[in-house]
């Protein structure tokens, strides 16, 4: 596996963690005073993940902007000079990824209601994108049609998982709507699902208006996770009632 360039190298790829300095310990931690089991668990996990250490190695944000590498690296969604939206960009990691990808004649406009530090030729806006402004703040932002619209977006959980899976789907079908208004004819969509049953009508609404349609679990994604990635490409133009 090649090692990845610096993040901020023009077209750097990175598919994962390159296991240097990696001697295959686990890392085992006691539950402090003031700890939960579950925050111990997570401590533990976040340790012992390649991908965490690799993205501190690389200069990434989080882990999970190895997610759009693989995805990029896959299918080819990224390329110079495009314009990008990164829907629920916090804390910035996808955002990276894409600068390095587009390049500086490229344009990326991210957007989520957690605040987060600014990065280097990227325009962030700090709003919902479920604010009734969101839309045509984004549009103003990009000052032209989108090439590619990412939404790594995920609703807050109750703990109920049937109400979480329609929240997270309610999530993706407001993007996909986003997407079908400001991306150009052969333009992508990729958005962050959580596998529960309701998927159809999303589905019917993303195969009516792109050529190609498909389910993609990033290598980086965890393993017990039900997250996968929908991926529309070949964007044909809004079908009527689409």
């Amino acid at each position: 596996m090649k090692t990845p360039k610096k993040p901020g190298a023009a077209g750097a790829r990175a598919g994962g963690p390159s296991g240097r300095g990696s001697r295959g310990l686990t890392v085992r931690v006691k539950t402090a005073k003031q700890r939960t089991p579950s925050s111990t668990r997570w401590l533990e996990r976040q340790l012992n993940d390649p991908y965490v250490a690799e993205a501190k190695r690389l200069g990434y944000r989080s882990r999970a902007a190895f997610k759009l590498v693989q995805l990029d690296d896959k299918l080819g969604l990224l390329r110079r000079g495009m314009r990008v939206v990164d829907l629920g960009c916090a804390p910035g990691g996808w955002v990276q990824v894409a600068l390095e990808r587009v390049g500086p004649q490229g344009k990326v406009v991210g957007i989520d209601y957690l605040g987060m530090d600014p990065v280097p030729g990227a325009t962030i806006l700090e709003l919902d994108f479920l604010d009734p402004t969101a839309p045509d703040r984004l549009k103003a932002a990009l000052a032209g049609p989108a090439d590619l619209v990412l939404s790594d977006m995920a609703a807050p959980t109750v703990g109920h998982p049937a109400t979480d899976h329609l929240r997270i789907m309610a999530l993706a079908e407001t993007a996909a709507d986003f997407a079908l208004d400001v991306l150009v004819p052969g333009g992508a969509f990729v958005a962050k699902l959580f596998q529960g049953g309701a998927e159809k009508d999303l589905l019917d609404i993303l195969k009516r208006n792109f050529a190609k349609v498909r389910h993609v679990k990033p290598a980086a994604s965890r393993q017990d996770s039900s997250e996968v990635y929908v991926v529309a490409t070949e964007f044909k133009g809004r079908e009527p009632g689409g």
